[in-house]
């Protein structure tokens, strides 16, 4: 039966800390060894991870809880001390494993966070193997009644005055197309499309805290008011307006992505261009602390989980089941369900471990 892990309440301290470098980051640049770097000397049927501390490191959105715990919890069983996951933006966060402030992100997402692991450091600083969970998609998204009423199948077809307005919020006759948090990454490419599809005269980007403006998206579907939106899976939303049944995806003109990402062909396929590349959430780690936790690595490298589960999880959290209490509850029936895989990663990292 896995441990128990505390779901932590972000520390302000703690935070400064990450942002300005800890005696971990400073120990690693003199080639000293911090408690949680330490090196694996493991024999027989010790625990590789007995005596090593554990940071993890996500972001603020309640829908990453689940599996970044469920890692926390497969650490546990390698014997390593893991401590409350901190929150950070998404750059921060990938700065934070590069330096060492962190140990790891279970929440990284390639190639939407590609931006972010490139200027930390990449490979250099990063170790990123292994896919986590497979096939996100993302994308704009608007109510299927509008878009069979006025035959809207793509983004561009927003250009056109009269239809932008059908999605007018605030009164100034554009298209409020509600986007992400700045900071998650996916904002850079919704306000580059805008501006390469030709619709910064007709669209307004809406931005702000994403759950408050989702749920007031769903309120006006609801009302029976045409919504414009950018969603992405796993999130809870997905249930609740089903891709194909209450909104559909609209394709983009063309591939067209900003920065690192620059050329990528965004086609799925089955053909359809939504705007976006399908990704694969990773689980990334500091360089040097996986040379040095060959347990660790592969734990990352094979750990894998079907994103089917992880957005079932995220729609428990929309209805109600959102206590550190239940997350531990849906850790662990996730992991009793999983018995067996559960049980084969963590015997394929300890051997991992014999062999170093």
């Amino acid at each position: 039966m896995s441990k128990s892990v505390q779901t932590p309440t972000p520390n302000r301290r703690a935070r400064r800390q990450l942002l300005l470098g800890t005696a971990g980051a400073a120990a690693l640049s003199l080639g000293q060894s911090p408690s949680w770097a330490a090196g694996q000397n493991v024999s027989g049927d010790a625990l590789p991870g007995k005596g090593i501390t554990v940071l993890p490191v996500k972001s603020a959105l309640a829908e990453e809880n689940f599996q970044t715990l469920l890692v926390m919890k497969a650490l546990q069983q390698l014997g390593y001390t893991v401590k409350p996951w901190e929150e950070l933006d998404y750059p921060l966060i990938h700065v934070a494993v590069a330096n060492g402030d962190a140990s790891f992100m279970a929440n990284h997402w390639n190639p939407h966070h590609a931006e972010f692991y490139q200027q930390a450091g990449g490979d250099a600083k990063l170790s990123r193997k292994g896919v986590y969970a497979a096939g996100a998609a993302q994308g704009y998204m608007i109510d299927k009644k509008t878009a069979d009423e006025h035959k809207i199948t793509h983004l561009d077809q927003l250009k056109d005055p009269g239809l932008a307005a059908l999605f007018d919020i605030d009164g100034d006759g554009k298209a409020n197309l509600i986007g992400p948090n700045a900071g998650w990454g996916g904002e850079a490419v919704v306000a580059h499309q805008i501006k390469a599809f030709g619709l910064e005269s007709t669209v307004s980007y809406t931005q702000g805290n994403y759950p408050a403006l989702i749920a007031d998206t769903l309120a006006r579907f609801k009302a029976g008011k045409p919504v414009l939106y950018y969603a992405w899976t796993p999130y809870w939303l997905s249930n609740v307006l089903r891709p194909g049944q209450e909104v559909v995806w609209l394709q983009v003109p063309r591939s067209s992505m900003p920065g690192v990402q620059a050329g990528t062909d965004t086609r799925l396929p089955n053909g359809r261009n939504y705007g976006f590349p399908l990704n694969n959430e990773y689980i990334v780690a500091n360089k040097l602390w996986i040379e040095q936790n060959p347990a660790a690595g592969k734990l990352f490298e094979i750990m894998q989980i079907p994103i089917s589960d992880i957005s079932r999880q995220n729609q428990l959290l929309r209805e109600g089941e959102s206590k550190p209490a239940d997350i531990q509850r849906h850790v662990d029936a996730w992991i009793k369900a999983h018995q067996k895989t559960f049980d084969a990663w963590i015997a394929q990292a300890k051997a991992a471990a014999l062999k170093s």
